[in-house]
């Protein structure tokens, strides 16, 4: 709790629908690396980067004293954003990385007491989690934001770049009156979802508490060759 300050910012509504106790979603950024990790050079870079000339990244989430939340611009302690854990957590790299990431899921928080992001650097397993709250950004943002931090291989000044095919949807009454009447069904489901229809109880079932219960993350392999045939089975992909 405190005072409102002349740099103080509310949050967007979906930002303080995030911090809810029933939500506080934090994105977790897994990216594995093939060379051994410099954390000097990742801390420069990172310093360097537009992530830092974000507001939402450089500024406290506070709440006055209505318990109203609001972004308050502060000077970050750069270092207290890093974690570099030196040792290995498990033998080999995927039940490493699952076992860190399904703490991380579980028991770990961000800390009210700096800007909502951090960011782990497992040396031994050459991999970097980001930690980021949600309340920070959309996906669509956080996308756009990782990706003017990304240069080209063949060029490393220039951004990447994205081919976007070329639609033009038809625009037809036909077309028109079709959105309309799904919109219209699928909000009638979504009201009697939320009045009265409930999940039934089945053997998988969790009981009181579920959502406090330990997790665990499992993975899947894909083939390349696997994507590729995706790939080429949906049109314009």
């Amino acid at each position: 709790m405190g005072e409102m300050s002349g740099d103080d910012e509310p949050l967007t509504p979906a930002g303080r629908l995030f911090q809810q106790p029933q939500m506080n979603q934090v994105i977790h950024c897994v990216i594995g690396l093939k060379n051994p990790i410099d954390v000097d050079l990742i801390k420069n870079e990172i310093q360097k980067s537009v992530m830092l000339q974000h507001p939402r990244f450089t500024s406290l989430m506070v709440r006055d004293h209505r318990g109203v939340e609001h972004w308050r611009p502060t000077k970050i302690d750069f270092d207290s954003h890093f974690l570099v854990i030196h040792h290995p957590v498990s033998e080999d790299d995927e039940s490493a990385i699952s076992e860190y990431m399904s703490d991380l899921c579980t028991v770990s928080q961000l800390s009210m007491d700096k800007p909502l992001w951090e960011i782990h650097i497992l040396i031994v397993h050459k991999c970097i989690i980001f930690r980021i709250h949600h309340s920070l950004g959309d996906g669509i943002s956080l996308m756009s934001m990782l990706l003017a931090g990304c240069r080209k291989l063949q060029d490393p000044q220039a951004l990447p770049s994205i081919s976007i095919p070329n639609i033009k949807p038809r625009r037809t009454f036909s077309n028109i009156l079709v959105t309309l009447f799904f919109s219209f069904i699928f909000l009638i489901q979504f009201i009697l979802r939320c009045l009265w229809i409930r999940d039934r109880k089945t053997a998988i079932s969790g009981g009181s508490g579920v959502d406090l219960w330990p997790r665990k993350i499992a993975t899947a392999t894909f083939s390349l060759e696997h994507m590729k045939t995706v790939k080429a089975s949906v049109p314009n992909a």
